[in-house]
Parts: structure tokens; sequence; C-alpha cells
């Protein structure tokens, strides 16, 4: 299991226990979060599952693909931490990864 902490729109945090091999979208959505709209259902296809993830956090992760880059792109919200969290496989080496959910476009 992997420790993430997840912050809402409203700022409410919740530290949340994920399985190994998950996304970090199908985790928050498991949890109940439902900010995290992912209509597409993890493909990669659109960026209803924007979340910033924490500076710190964010160097345990590889680099966004140039399909998630893409689609970052297209938010009005994007900043330099952005991520799709369908991108995201949680491993032990992202425990304690800190995001919070992005604002809906």
């Amino acid at each position: 299991m992997t420790e993430i902490l997840v912050t809402d729109r409203s700022g409410t945090q919740r530290a949340l226990q994920a399985e190994d091999g998950l996304t970090l979208m199908e985790a928050i959505r498991e949890q109940g979060i439902d900010e995290l709209l992912a209509l597409c259902g993890g493909c990669c296809s659109c960026a209803t599952c924007h979340v910033y993830v924490d500076a710190d956090s964010a160097t345990a992760l590889p680099p966004p693909s140039e399909d998630e880059n893409d689609l970052l792109e297209s938010s009005s919200h994007r900043q330099a931490t952005s991520r799709l969290a369908c991108q995201i496989r949680l491993t032990p080496a992202v425990a304690g990864l800190r995001v919070v959910i992005a604002p809906e476009d």
C-alpha cells in the first residue's frame, strides 16, 4: 500500500492508502473523491483528472509523455507541476505523494 495526500478543491487534505499498481486517478476515485471527473476513464484522452503535484513529490515521477503534455496544454489552469492523475502509477517510490486537485476547466 502507498500513502498519498490529496487536497480537494475546498482545501481539505486527506491521507489515502492505495494499492500499489493503481493509478493516482483510480486511487482518488475509489476513495469517493468525486471532484476528479476522469471522463475518459484513464485513457489519457481528456484532462479532467488534472492535479498539481507538490514540487518535492514531482521529482519522484517520470516526466509526462507527449500526449499528457499536449492535453495539459489545453488547460487554462496549467502550472509547472501539473500532471494527469491517470498517468501516475502508484508504487513505493512515490509514497507520500502530495497532490491538489486542479480547478475544473
